[in-house]
């Protein structure tokens, strides 16, 4: 070590561990690297050759950047730190292929109180893993050690990424007709939001994230760690496919706000749909959840997904072949409802949300048991 590093390890900096997470974390972030990524890995900025972007007519990039918000705290408490990556790459990515793009590249950012080399790596492998399974480049990332500011086994995670479509094929609420059929997709758990809420719940009750819960199988760190599902590979292969290109009209990430608030995001003013809840049973994690915290599953519908992680709207004619696609893709999807553009009083609807002015969407009827 320097004598320069050595002084700013006295404030609480510890560059050798920074170097050393480098290392840990090297080949799995090389692995996400095609041709495309130039200038190797450890740059100041992270290079991605876009001449390929000259194939298409009217490129559009589009761009999103999001954290995982205080999931990571229940990562902290159980010391388990390798699903947390997925997790970023799924609350950025996937809000990229609501539009039908395509994701190049992606970067990350890790403030910690203290660099952990292990832990460090731990988040990165995973952040880098699932933008293999995504098609992502992970061309660059910082990790900034906050002494003082953060405790030392604090940390918080975010990231960016950019991607494209085809301005022809770009999916939107304009798109979306009446008649048109909403087919939802299995959430794999709470994804990556609500947990606010959660850590609260197991507060009030006295519960630790250790602790095994026999309603869930596992601790209630390990079932809550349960890492966001990843929907973006499989569903650019869907619209991509011949059979159904041009079948989906809009795509809904559910994530912040609920089911039906962002549902409504996507659909067109004027426009409304009431979505079943007998299409499907919420999974156990939610049920034993509401149980604990006192809540009716129907309470919890702006906070929760309730398993449902993704929404298409789709051309009626299309529907089934759209649906019978995503369970090729292990995405197991299934219907919810019918869009409609008849007059009608919108009491009791969502409708829009994130200051969009969108359409109007009510969820009925009771869960499936």
């Amino acid at each position: 070590m320097s004598e320069n590093s050595s002084i700013y390890a006295q404030s609480g900096v510890d560059t050798a561990a920074g170097d050393l997470a480098v290392e840990l974390m090297k080949s799995a972030v090389q692995r996400t690297h095609g041709p495309e990524v130039l200038g190797g890995f450890g740059g100041f900025a992270g290079m991605f050759d876009a001449s390929a972007l000259t194939g298409y007519k009217r490129p559009l990039l589009a761009s999103s950047t999001d954290g995982v918000g205080t999931k990571v705290a229940i990562a902290q408490a159980i010391d388990k730190h390798d699903t947390i990556g997925q997790d970023l790459v799924a609350m950025v990515v996937d809000d990229i292929v609501v539009v039908g793009a395509k994701p190049l590249f992606m970067t990350d950012y890790i403030a910690c109180g203290k660099v952990v080399p292990e832990r460090i790596a731990d988040i990165v492998r995973g952040i880098a893993e699932a933008c293999e399974a995504t098609g992502t480049a992970l061309v660059g990332g910082e990790t900034a050690e906050h002494p003082g500011l953060l405790g030392p086994d604090d940390y918080d995670v975010a990231g960016a990424a950019t991607g494209v479509v085809e301005a022809d094929n770009m999916l939107h609420s304009g798109l979306v007709e009446d008649g048109d059929v909403v087919i939802a997709m299995a959430a794999s758990g709470l994804h990556s939001n609500g947990f606010s809420l959660v850590r609260h719940i197991l507060t009030e009750k006295g519960i630790g994230y250790a602790e095994h819960s026999a309603e869930l199988g596992a601790s209630y760190g390990e079932a809550l760690l349960t890492p966001t599902a990843l929907y973006t590979a499989p569903l650019l292969r869907v619209l991509e496919a011949p059979a159904t290109a041009g079948a989906i009209h809009s795509l809904s990430h559910v994530t912040g706000g609920g089911i039906a608030a962002n549902l409504a995001r996507v659909l067109p003013v004027g426009s409304w749909i009431e979505v079943d809840r007998s299409t499907w049973s919420p999974l156990p994690v939610f049920r034993h959840l509401a149980d604990l915290g006192g809540h009716t599953l129907e309470s919890l519908e702006g906070a929760w997904n309730l398993g449902v992680g993704m929404f298409a709207v789709v051309a009626a004619d299309k529907a089934q072949l759209v649906a019978t696609a995503l369970t090729a893709e292990g995405l197991d999807p299934w219907l919810v409802g019918t869009v409609s553009t008849s007059v009608r009083d919108f009491t009791g609807f969502e409708q829009g949300a994130k200051g969009v002015d969108g359409g109007a969407v009510r969820l009925v009827g009771a869960y499936k048991n």
